[in-house]
Parts: C-alpha cells; structure tokens; sequence
C-alpha cells in the first residue's frame, strides 16, 4: 500500500487546521500557500473529509474550514480511510496462500494500528518536537 498525495496533502490540511483550532476558519487558499500547493486540488481533497464530519465549512469573506472536533480525536488513520479507502497492502482472495495471506493481514492490522493510534495532536506535537531541536550556526 503506497499512501498517494490525497492521503499526504490530506493530513497536511488536517494538521494545519489543527494547528489553528479554536482561533476560527482556515482558507484553503493559506494552506495552499503556506505549504506550496495546489489550493484547487485541497479543494478536492476537503469536500470527502467535510462529507465524513472530519471538517466543517464556513461560509463569507472570512469564512474557511475548522476541524468538526479537537485534534486529539482524530486519528491519522480516520483520514487516510476517507481519502484513500480501506487499508490493505495487497487485494487478495480466498484462493491464495494461507501462509501468505496471514503474513498480509498482520501486515494490514500493523499499519490500521499505527494510523489508528496516532492523532493529530500526536503529529502536530512531533513536527513541533523535530523543529525545536533544529539548530541554527551563524559564522
């Protein structure tokens, strides 16, 4: 299972708007820009995760989108499911190997419990972890 750019620009909008919880709305448009994307293509992504009650939108000149609950409920894998669809490395049937099929199933399960144990606030608390300990040398 490769996570495409829907699934990783998806966690990006989330986080940004966790990072901003509280405050009001978000434009895509500052998102867009702040990370170097496409605001058209954020505009694709959000309409699935408003659909699933991940986000709510509001409307007028400074309207925009917030998280419908605090970042520390929703998990990484809640996104990737709505963006991406079931978690599953490889599509298998009953026919295959027994062996292997148990061998891509532990490998699902492992992947759905990282997603599903990490959230928002995990990774918006690791990015501000990793950038602090970023040193800057002046000569």
């Amino acid at each position: 299972m490769k996570i495409s750019t829907k699934g990783r620009y998806g966690l990006t909008i989330m986080m940004e708007l966790a990072l901003k919880f509280g405050e009001g709305p978000t434009s895509l448009k500052s998102i867009a820009e702040k990370n170097g994307l496409s605001e058209h293509y954020l505009e694709q992504l959000i309409a699935p995760l408003r659909n699933a009650g991940l986000v709510k939108s509001i409307r007028g000149a400074y309207g925009g989108y917030i998280l419908s609950r605090e970042s520390g409920t929703i998990t990484a894998g809640d996104i990737i499911r709505v963006l991406e669809g079931p978690i599953s490395p490889v599509d298998f049937t009953e026919e295959d190997d027994p062996a292997k099929r148990d061998l891509w199933l532990r490998i699902r399960d492992s992947i759905a419990d990282v997603l599903d144990s990490t959230t928002l606030s995990d990774l918006i608390n690791f990015k501000e972890e990793s950038q602090a300990d970023n040193y800057m040398f002046y000569i």
